[in-house]
């Protein structure tokens, strides 16, 4: 069985789920994925191949880092490319005024996401309501914006970004937002995702690419280990019988740990092999929360 994560450079052109089902395909296990791209955006998609699927939950709550080109004096239904054209102004924005304004949309902002999106409402999709003619209202969420740079402006009307933000941020919304604030409209052209977490786009691999390599013994690097991701979480090494007891679905008491009310990654001390997720109390008791392997496997 191959356990491990693929960082995907997700193409432009379709949806997250079919990019998921493109890798299940090639390399013949089963898969999910963490954090949906629209089907226009590119970049960074995590897949969870085999047994790391278990561990998602662990990963979803990440930060992300995301490239993005907007136009300015045109807006659309969708905020991005694929909508239809909804409205002109001839207010285009110069460089230095949309430089000037960029601080205002850092720190704790709220915005409302796109109707075109998949946040569910009442348990449907957004844009399947609105392709239903459905009226569709979607509260605002609260986000986070740890960076926003302008990263080029064009005389054409065009502009490059890049945003370090929480989860749960709408790039299209953000854009939409600027414009807004400049007086102006705009839509976004060119979405690219370069950080999730963990994953970046340094050590992303295409579909063609992961298809030429298909045999696992040459996915070398490109594999990665599945505690990978869980980089965030502090590591605990216990002997082999504690090992075999939170296994089994018992606890364990520590005499003394320095970690406490926290997660953990779990590694077996004889073998270093990583083994699951567990939590230690309060007062040191050591109890599973997601399991990898037994120690015979």
């Amino acid at each position: 069985m191959t356990d491990g994560w693929i960082c995907l450079d997700k193409p432009k052109g379709i949806s997250s789920n079919l990019a998921m089902v493109k890798i299940r395909k090639i390399l013949k296990e089963k898969t999910g994925y963490v954090g949906t791209l629209d089907p226009f955006a590119t970049g960074v998609l995590p897949i969870a191949v085999g047994r790391a699927r278990k561990f998602i939950q662990f990963v979803e709550d990440v930060e992300k880092i995301y490239e993005f080109e907007i136009v300015f004096g045109t807006s659309t239904d969708s905020y991005d490319e694929t909508g239809k054209i909804t409205e002109f102004t001839k207010i285009i924005p110069k460089k230095d005024q949309i430089e000037k304004i960029l601080p205002e949309f850092c720190g704790e902002i709220e915005q409302i996401p796109p109707k075109f999106s998949a946040i569910k409402i009442n348990g449907r999709r957004a844009c399947d309501l609105i392709r239903q003619n459905k009226i569709v209202e979607i509260p605002s969420r609260k986000i986070f914006i740890h960076d926003l740079k302008l990263l080029d402006f064009f005389e054409n009307s065009h502009a490059k970004l890049r945003v370090h933000c929480s989860k749960g941020t709408y790039v299209r919304t953000l854009a939409v937002d600027i414009a807004k604030k400049l007086g102006s409209l705009c839509y976004v052209k060119e979405l690219r995702r370069i950080k999730s977490g963990f994953f970046s786009i340094d050590h992303a691999i295409t579909l063609e690419k992961l298809t030429e390599i298909v045999d696992t013994s040459k996915l070398d690097g490109n594999l990665l280990p599945l505690e990978s991701p869980l980089d965030d979480i502090p590591a605990l090494a216990l002997d082999r019988s504690y090992v075999s007891r939170l296994q089994n679905g018992l606890s364990v008491q520590l005499a003394n740990s320095e970690i406490l009310s926290s997660n953990i990654k779990l590694f077996d001390s004889e073998s270093g092999r990583f083994c699951g997720v567990c939590f230690v109390s309060a007062d040191g008791l050591v109890t599973a929360v997601r399991m990898y392997l037994n120690l015979g496997d």
